[in-house]
């Protein structure tokens, strides 16, 4: 295969998994190509009672596809190496809408390197040689490229604008100055902007004397803050120690309480055991006595009921009546200790003032209810943009970080600890707490998602992937179908289709809701948990020309 035929770079044959050139390539059934141990490896991850999904479209496969080495595919490689695959330019090296084009280059155009003020051309980095090279064009002033050249050359004349006439304060060229601009005030276009220059420079430093005074003043409140934080730290470490120490104090009175009571019950119940063991032994013997007398009053015979009859003893002296005591030591007890609480009520009431920082009761946060109409979640709506140092390099971000585009090609991202090195993802750079709206309008295959800001980054494995992991929360879009996923667990959802998504949010209550958004809304999935982080909004974007964009509402 001849280069000049197709011109195709490195990562048009590298696997999305690895990032390296494919090795024993496989095709799975949606049509997407990987290393035989890169998505056999990444099959093995997964439960045997789960179906098995695509790594970049999600597609699921029920049962595990059997993989065959794609002969054709390796050979194409194998080949492609030994013709300059690699030494082709890549991508990014073309320009695109946003980029300066090579005015020399024929075909698909390079980007250009340095714009020309002389030739009022712009060169890529092969054509601008001969400035480097050729005497004459080494006098030429090169400047970053620019698209605005043709605004140095007079729109009457076709002269290079080389003359500022400060009566009419705009550039001109010498014809002009020779016909509208006869008699006005002018000088060299040189020498106005040294001259405005060295205003410019006053200005900026102006501006950077304001900005050390500025940036010290941020010092002091960051170190009031601070200061600030330390106090609140100690004021709630050396309360918690004397409460500590007051219920440990309480515990023990209480613990003392129950130990009089208890003693004075068994003193008491002893007490009145030994008179009821009395009065049960003169219960006997009077029974005792009641028999013998009956015995003696049933006796016919005269003389000996009469020679019996002395022999009885007489009958004891009763015994004075039984006093109950009143339990009022007990009563006494119980007012005792409810006089202490009622004083600890009155000194916790008096003192709630003085040791509240804002002189008033703290309320309750109590969970919102969940509103029924887009007009009521559009009060909780938030602003939300994204955050550059964690998009995915093949990611766009525009519409002042609102939108993130698949662009099949590198981005120019600077390197950076928080950014997803082989997803396709990118997170908010507003953390999200308490009660929150937002809506995204979608194309192509996109996942909505939450997460906590520790979710892994550079990580090939599928921990990376938003829902898969106990730390996000995702909702697949893809197909016009819709799957709720959470750490490896996915839920098939259904509803009408939209190419717009809501979300809702009650942080402290724990209620993530996903909605279709139309006409009406339609509820998706709801989760119901404990946020333990504040959590940050997240996109997965991937197809050509798929995008996602957190919509502005207000």
């Amino acid at each position: 295969m001849a280069q000049k035929g197709v011109q195709l770079d490195r990562e048009t044959f590298s696997c999305s998994i690895c990032l390296d050139l494919l090795k024993d390539p496989v095709a799975i059934p949606c049509g997407h190509s990987y290393c035989m141990n890169c998505i056999k490896g990444f099959w093995d991850e997964r439960d045997e009672k789960e179906m098995y999904s695509c790594p970049e479209c999600r597609q699921s496969f029920t049962p595990r596809p059997v993989l065959l080495k794609n002969t054709m595919l390796a050979a194409l490689v194998e080949e492609l190496k030994k013709t300059g695959l690699q030494a082709a330019p890549a991508d990014h090296c073309y320009a695109g809408a946003e980029d300066v084009a090579c005015d020399v280059c024929t075909g698909r155009k390079l980007k250009a390197h340095k714009s020309c003020l002389v030739c009022l051309i712009s060169y890529c980095e092969k054509h601008l040689q001969p400035h480097y090279d050729v005497a004459k064009l080494k006098k030429h002033k090169l400047v970053e490229p620019s698209k605005k050249l043709r605004e140095n050359v007079c729109s009457r004349h076709d002269e290079v604008m080389k003359i500022f006439c400060r009566t009419d304060q705009r550039c001109i060229c010498y014809l002009c100055l020779m016909d509208k601009h006869k008699g006005h005030d002018t000088v060299s276009a040189a020498a106005e902007r040294t001259e405005r220059q060295k205003k410019l420079e006053g200005s900026r430093q102006t501006i950077q004397q304001r900005i050390q005074d500025r940036e010290k003043d941020v010092k002091l409140l960051q170190q009031q803050v601070e200061a600030i934080d330390h106090a609140a730290n100690k004021a709630v470490e050396d309360s918690e120690k004397i409460f500590t120490e007051l219920i440990r104090l309480l515990e023990k009175r209480s613990s003392d309480v129950k130990q009089q009571v208890r003693s004075q019950q068994k003193s008491e119940v002893s007490r009145v055991r030994e008179l009821q063991e009395e009065l049960e032994q003169e219960i006997t013997e009077l029974k005792r006595e009641d028999a013998e007398l009956k015995k003696l009053s049933h006796t016919e015979d005269l003389n000996q009921f009469l020679h019996n009859y002395p022999s009885l003893s007489p009958l004891s002296q009763s015994a004075s009546s039984i006093h109950i005591r009143t339990l009022s030591c007990f009563e006494d007890v119980t007012a005792a200790v409810s006089e202490v609480r009622d004083k600890l009520q009155d000194v916790l009431r008096e003192k709630r003032t003085n040791v509240s920082l804002t002189g008033t009761e703290v309320d309750v946060l109590l969970p919102q209810p969940e509103p029924k109409t887009r007009a009521g979640f559009l009060k909780y709506s938030r602003e939300i943009t994204l955050d550059p140092n964690t998009a995915y390099t093949l990611l766009l971000l525009s519409e002042g970080n609102r939108k993130a585009t698949y662009m099949g090609r590198q981005q120019s991202y600077s390197s950076h600890p928080d950014r997803f090195t082989n997803i396709y993802q990118v997170l908010s750079r507003e953390s999200l707490t308490g009660c929150c709206y937002w809506e995204v309008e979608r194309r192509g295959g996109v996942n909505v998602a939450v997460t906590y800001k520790n979710i892994r980054r550079k990580e090939g494995s599928i921990e990376c992937v938003f829902g898969q992991n106990d730390k996000s929360w995702a909702l697949d879009c893809i197909n016009n179908k819709y799957t709720f996923w959470y750490n490896k667990v996915q839920t098939r959802l259904s509803g009408p289709e939209s190419s717009r998504v809501g979300v809702y949010l009650d942080h402290s209550a724990g209620i993530l809701s996903f909605y279709s958004v139309s006409e009406t809304m339609t509820l998706l999935h709801r989760v119901q948990t404990t946020f333990t982080q504040p959590l940050y909004a997240g996109l997965w974007v991937y197809g050509y020309e798929a995008s996602a964009e957190l919509c502005k509402l207000k």
